[in-house]
């Protein structure tokens, strides 16, 4: 699976795709992450790709050419499943819109800054906007990582257990069930006896009943 991500601060992306879950499917050959400086598509001496809004008020807005010079270049060699831009006014990103992008092939993501992009852009080139929540950031790098990332672990071969990601919050619309490990008595608070006593199908049900009962308590939306 391939990321195409279009930032105008590709630096602020180099931490987050080197190192860990991001890191180790770049080194299997599972996942390419390759970041375009926006920059470099912008054809003034300058390499300025914003301007003043028309019709007035404040703030910035990124121009047309540098994202379609790039957006263009890549399509020319190769197909995109999905042109993404990350927006605060897109759909919220939960667990099925990460689940249907791990099945992609190729998918670029405009990183917007400033007050936006030009409209047309979105109308022209985005097939999706994806929003990480309802609140404003100073770009949409941050965001573009988190996509990357509760896509990328979701991909076969990615992490060691295969059932750990199946087994995540909301895959099944629920809250995870709370975990432990050793020690099993620690300073007097101790493990459930339960997932101490060897017996599966009442493990099972001990944590089924548990990830009810927490997502009944903290997120009965998503009960509904």
């Amino acid at each position: 699976m391939r990321f195409d991500i279009i930032s105008v601060l590709p630096d602020l992306l180099v931490s987050p795709f080197a190192h860990s879950i991001l890191q180790r499917a770049q080194k299997k050959g599972i996942s390419e992450i390759h970041v375009h400086n926006l920059r470099d598509y912008a054809t003034n001496k300058q390499k300025s790709v914003d301007d003043y809004p028309y019709g007035g008020g404040s703030g910035m807005v990124m121009t047309i050419p540098p994202f379609a010079a790039c957006i263009e270049k890549l399509k020319a060699e190769r197909e995109y499943d999905e042109i993404i831009f990350m927006s605060p006014d897109g759909e919220r990103l939960n667990q099925a819109i990460a689940n249907q992008l791990s099945i992609k092939g190729n998918i670029i993501i405009l990183c917007g800054h400033y007050k936006g992009i030009d409209q047309r852009i979105r109308d022209i080139y985005v097939t999706r906007e994806i929003s990480i929540g309802d609140y404003v950031l100073s770009g949409g790098e941050l965001p573009a990582a988190v996509l990357v990332d509760a896509v990328v672990r979701l991909i076969p071969g990615v992490l060691s257990d295969e059932t750990s990601a199946l087994s995540d919050s909301f895959q099944d619309d629920m809250l995870d069930a709370p975990v432990y490990t050793r020690p099993a008595d620690w300073n007097g608070h101790k493990v459930p006896d339960i997932l101490l006593s060897g017996n599966t199908p009442e493990i099972e049900k001990w944590r089924f009943e548990q990830a009810l009962e927490r997502t009944k308590t903290r997120r009965p939306d998503l009960l509904e």
